[in-house]
């Protein structure tokens, strides 16, 4: 009949009428696992689109009849990990910070902690290393504004710096000697020979004589008679290599002239108690940390103010 497909005397198979140089194609069925195994998916479709979450709506989706989620999934496991370490939180959170040296497993919890907690909160201003930048403190080295014993750190995180609604935080204001007319220019210029030669940056000169004097009238009174700071009122030492915002000339000159009054959050109205000792402890243990706190003007330290 003229209807009936030619067959393929080799194989018995029909042949689809498509030739290539002589190559027929042959219109050989599929295999019965394959069908099988292609309708078993569009069934298995089909259920987990009635199961799960599938079809898009305008602001949300099918919920489907498992009410499952990854949202509730995650919720759920983060919830279990909360449940393992809340325990150690709170024994963190109870612990004076003084006291956690003295635990080792609680100090090296709270280490880890905060070590995680850095990375979530810190690290868009101290770097991911805690290496600080220009206008943001190295937190590795031993040079501190305002102490590196664990208590004080916990404060600084605490409390924060120079948050103004807040009366607990750390507050030192440096007046804007040049902006504000409180020293002519080439005073100013004299104060930053001084700051320049009692840093060992440059030799004794007229200036750096000239200036002496004019920093016993108007910044030892906050960075002490020979530069070194003091903690108490958050005044960086100036007598070190350390500096917060650039010891060259001209840096040293627009701080003068201008002020710095670089800003901290305060943390202990963003995170609970645990999560700040943890701050503190792993800050700490960065390798600047100080056993005692020194409130007095000390030789040789300060820091994130320069």
């Amino acid at each position: 009949m003229a209807d009936e497909k030619p067959i393929d005397a080799a194989t018995g198979t029909e042949l689809k009428g498509h030739e290539w140089d002589g190559i027929q194609e042959l219109d050989t069925p599929l295999p019965r696992w394959w069908l099988w195994t292609f309708y078993a998916t569009i069934l298995f479709a089909i259920a987990y689109t009635i199961a799960y979450p599938a079809w898009p709506m305008i602001h949300t989706a099918t919920q489907g009849l498992l009410g499952w989620s990854s949202r509730h999934a995650l919720d759920n496991e983060l919830a279990e990990r909360e449940a393992q370490v809340a325990p150690i939180r709170k024994a963190i959170a109870e612990t004076p910070i003084e006291a956690l040296p003295g635990k080792p497993h609680l100090m090296q919890a709270a280490v880890e902690g905060g070590r995680a907690a850095f990375r979530v909160h810190c690290v868009q201003c101290h770097g991911s290393g805690a290496a600080g930048s220009k206008g943001y403190p190295n937190l590795n080295d031993d040079d501190w504004l305002w102490g590196g014993d664990l208590a004080t750190i916990e404060k600084t995180i605490f409390d924060g710096v120079r948050n103004p609604d807040h009366a607990a935080t750390r507050m030192s204001q440096m007046p804007a000697f040049g902006r504000d007319q409180l020293l002519t220019p080439a005073q100013v210029d004299d104060v930053v020979a001084y700051v320049r030669m009692i840093s060992g940056q440059d030799r004794p000169g007229a200036a750096a004589r000239l200036g002496a004097k004019l920093f016993a009238d108007n910044c030892a009174v906050c960075h002490g008679p020979a530069g070194h700071g003091d903690r108490a009122l958050g005044a960086p030492n100036l007598t070190d290599g350390i500096w917060l915002y650039g010891g060259d000339t001209e840096t040293i000159r627009e701080t003068v002239w201008t002020s710095r009054q670089g800003v901290m959050p305060r943390w202990g109205d963003k995170l609970d108690k645990a999560t700040v000792r943890m701050l503190a402890a792993y800050v700490h243990s960065l390798g600047g940390g100080e056993t005692l706190p020194v409130v007095a003007a000390v030789e040789g330290a300060g820091d994130a103010g320069k």
